[in-house]
């Protein structure tokens, strides 16, 4: 059974659909990326699923049963705008742009996480975790994260911050103006959007390959771009050819930052 199952939800404010037509599924055991620009729409849907409000059409099934007073028990949900409300609480907001305070802003948020974890929920929902937090507690969270992970619990992270995403998800939804853009397994649509270069680190004398249209040499590795007709694995046989040593072949795939980009540029156009 699904943790989540959400069948086209549809929401509009005022005339203007802020979610249009959604549909996505969450396993248990899975860290699932619901992400996007801010404004995409990825609050309004975590609102739906928590039954905060109602979608206009659609429908929202939370481990196989329809959100109930009941079933809200086996939920953990840390909304977005949590740091402000905690220092709030504590005194602490006229501070918050001091260097000493932005630890405690880290550590409310730390502990904020536990309380939403604390009860042992099935399905964890975070709205932009890593907002705000420094380093060292960014860590922390994530390590948290994939401990709940291996524990079977179904994670849903929402965020426009690319890389942790590629660090921690193993499926994402991309929502842009309210629509779903992307889709499906992070590794899947990573090799879809695959450049057509690879990344080398060698030792000794690189010889011209043919294949090769254009050597590109950044810090430590150099890229080459192929030509199109010819395959990664024929490269890399005609390097070896030339007697090189190699330490790293690797094909190159865009960070989801660029695939991100470049999806929602397209949309834009």
């Amino acid at each position: 059974m699904p943790a989540v199952e959400v069948n086209h939800i549809v929401k509009s404010f005022a005339d203007k659909a802020v979610v249009n037509d959604v549909s996505f599924s969450v396993a248990q055991g899975e860290i699932f990326g619901l992400i996007g620009p801010n404004g995409a729409g990825k609050t309004t849907t975590i609102r739906m699923m928590m039954d905060i409000i109602k979608p206009d059409s659609g429908d929202v099934i939370i481990l196989g049963e329809k959100l109930s007073e009941a079933s809200k028990n086996k939920l953990g949900y840390l909304p977005e705008e949590k740091a402000d409300e905690l220092l709030k609480q504590t005194g602490m907001l006229p501070h918050k742009g001091k260097k000493i305070e932005e630890l405690s802003r880290g550590m409310g948020q730390i502990i904020q996480f536990i309380v939403t974890i604390i009860h042992n929920p099935e399905l964890v929902i975070l709205d932009e975790p890593f907002a705000g937090l420094d380093p060292v507690n960014t860590e922390l969270l994530k390590r948290m994260v994939a401990e709940l992970r291996n524990q079977g619990k179904a994670m849903i992270l929402s965020t426009h911050q690319m890389n942790e995403v590629e660090e921690l998800c193993d499926r994402i939804l991309m929502i842009n103006h309210g629509r779903s853009v992307l889709y499906g397994k992070l590794a899947e649509i990573k090799s879809r959007y695959r450049s057509n270069s690879v990344l080398l680190e060698f030792e000794g004398k690189l010889e011209e390959v043919p294949g090769v249209t254009e050597k590109r040499t950044h810090k430590g590795y150099v890229e080459l771009v192929l030509d199109g007709k010819t395959t990664p694995q024929q490269i890399l046989e005609r390097l070896v050819s030339t007697g090189i040593v190699i330490n790293r072949f690797e094909v190159a795939t865009p960070p989801l930052n660029e695939i991100f980009l470049r999806v929602v540029g397209r949309n834009h156009e």
